[in-house]
């Protein structure tokens, strides 16, 4: 099978490599160039170009306005689609953008599989990352020889726009488990307490989420683990979870609290650091305090 590779930043460039590493030959398309040699796949002159040399293609784009503006534009994946093409929205996407896809696509014969991705990047560094997969099931299995390539787990959500969904209920709570997170290690390093100790305490108490497990142990070593997911990245996917929940006539309370966090990182000049930062924008204002003993203020950052 001819892979396809359209969007090869932080997350689609990591991927594209477990793809190259494996022995598989990419065709790549990025608006830096570089991006694409780097990740070891081949450069194509354009998006048109990747999908008439493609069986499958693979988008990772920031959002469901850049999904579209590559699928739908004049040259984009539609305008070059065919029967038999399969392709897998790998973004955080809207899931009213993903049906809307869907359906066009299967006018022209071809599939689309919306795929929300988690662990981010040191899970894509290793090839196991997991997927949230929307779509008809004999498409998933024709695309999951290349799927395995850099997943561990990958699960089949529903219909088209399914995948999505779970993604921003997903990273909800994962931006909700960060933020809070965040909020109580400030307060134990202004209570003068071992920020080793607090984590311990947390992560075998009811306190435990995957920040606790995954980031602070690093963070108060004054590894952010960067690479991942930025603040305004993040905002962006509260905010479409937000926009779900209101479709869905859900009430979200809960909203409030990573909004204001992630959206405070944004407007303090982290927008484009990982969203593990959004501990620092909550540490500035409270008196310019760091989790690390190296650094006391943002300038040491």
């Amino acid at each position: 099978m001819r892979i396809g590779f359209v969007g090869l930043g932080n997350m689609g460039g990591r991927m594209a490599a477990c793809v190259v590493r494996a022995g598989q030959d990419v065709l790549g398309y990025d608006v830096r160039e570089e991006n694409v040699t780097a990740a070891g796949a081949k450069p194509a002159a354009s998006i048109g170009a990747v999908v008439d040399g493609s069986d499958i293609v693979l988008l990772s784009l920031p959002d469901s306005k850049v999904v579209e503006a590559v699928v739908l534009s004049d040259g984009g994946v539609l305008a070059h689609a065919r029967p038999g093409l399969i392709v897998v929205d790998l973004s955080t996407a809207a899931p009213d953008s993903t049906t809307r896809i869907h359906g066009l696509l299967a006018s022209r014969d071809a599939a689309y599989l919306d795929a929300g991705i988690s662990g981010g990047a040191a899970a894509a560094e290793k090839g196991a990352l997991t997927l949230m997969v929307g779509g008809e099931a004999d498409v998933l299995e024709r695309a999951r020889p290349v799927l395995d390539l850099f997943s561990a787990n990958i699960f089949l959500c529903g219909p088209s726009g399914a995948g999505h969904t779970v993604k921003l209920l997903n990273n909800f709570l994962n931006a909700t488990a960060l933020a809070a997170t965040a909020e109580v290690m400030v307060a134990a390093r202004k209570a003068d307490l071992d920020l080793a100790t607090v984590l311990a305490v947390l992560n075998a108490s009811s306190g435990v989420n995957f920040a606790t497990l995954n980031r602070f142990p690093k963070i108060i070593q004054g590894d952010y683990l960067k690479g991942g997911l930025t603040n305004t990245l993040m905002l962006k996917d509260v905010n479409l979870y937000v926009e779900l929940a209101a479709r869905l006539g859900v009430v979200s309370p809960n909203s409030a609290g990573p909004l204001a966090s992630f959206g405070l990182a944004r407007a303090l000049g982290y927008a484009d650091e990982i969203s593990n930062t959004v501990v620092d924008a909550l540490g500035d204002l409270s008196g310019g305090v760091r989790l690390h003993e190296s650094s006391t203020s943002r300038g040491d950052v």
